[in-house]
């Protein structure tokens, strides 16, 4: 089984390197089949050099840069050049490989799965520990109840690592049209209304550097793409 780690990188020339090979060093100590997608996407640092660099240094790595700063288009299109069954989502700032190790013991990786498709390392489950700031805490928690009421979800959280089975969601990736910070909440969205089952772990979240996005910017951001998915997704059939 070939697992994909797709990490979009913004900007990230101080942590990329160390990130890149910590994800690989732990992969390959595991015996895992596995690759990993750079997507830089906009960066006006060394970001570029550097994925470059590794991708020509590393047997798993390849890169992929996009002109703009776009995280959910940088997922998208990880995700479509994965050539694994499983698909991985590992921030170059948040990843953590016992997560990882423990999703898949729970993914379903057959193509008409009846466990879980996706498995999110949640911030907001029971067990788990968030050391950002209170602000951001709060902003989180008024997602995620906009997405349980107004969207119906079951899970706490659709932000930071994923565990995806590809086989049963390139169809649903293909159709997300969500940008910035929304691509893998309308992802998840889509699983859970066409009836695939959707799990989460408990995490332990803490900052490696500051967000690059304020809260008063991306507070207004989100509002919007959250009012215009609903549009979008109104007449989804539920499973």
């Amino acid at each position: 089984m070939m697992i994909s780690i797709v990490m979009p990188a913004y900007n990230e020339a101080a942590l990329l390197e160390a990130s890149v090979r910590d994800v690989v060093d732990g992969l390959r100590g595991l015996g895992l089949t596995f690759e990993v997608h750079i997507v830089e996407n906009g960066s006006t640092d060394g970001t570029p050099a550097v994925a470059a660099r590794l991708a020509d240094r590393i047997p798993e790595v390849a890169t992929h840069s996009m002109r703009a700063a776009d995280y959910g288009e940088a997922l998208r299109t990880g995700l479509l050049e994965a050539s694994g069954e499983i698909g991985v989502i590992f921030d170059v700032d948040y990843y953590d490989l016992d997560f990882l190790k423990h999703a898949l013991e729970l993914i379903d990786a057959s193509e008409a799965p009846t466990g879980p498709a996706i498995v999110v390392g949640s911030k907001r489950a029971p067990g788990a520990r968030d050391d950002r700031s209170s602000l951001r805490r709060a902003a989180t928690s008024v997602f995620s109840t906009i997405l349980r009421r107004g969207f119906g979800l079951t899970l706490s959280d659709t932000h930071g690592m994923k565990v995806l089975n590809l086989l049963a969601l390139r169809d649903a990736v293909r159709a997300c049209r969500s940008g910035a910070d929304l691509f893998d909440t309308e992802l998840i969205i889509r699983a859970e209304h066409s009836g695939l089952v959707t799990a989460e772990i408990p995490v332990t979240v803490t900052e490696l550097r500051p967000s690059r996005t304020s809260i008063g910017r991306r507070v207004p951001r989100t509002l919007i793409g959250l009012a215009q998915l609903r549009m979008r997704l109104g007449g989804m059939p539920r499973g």
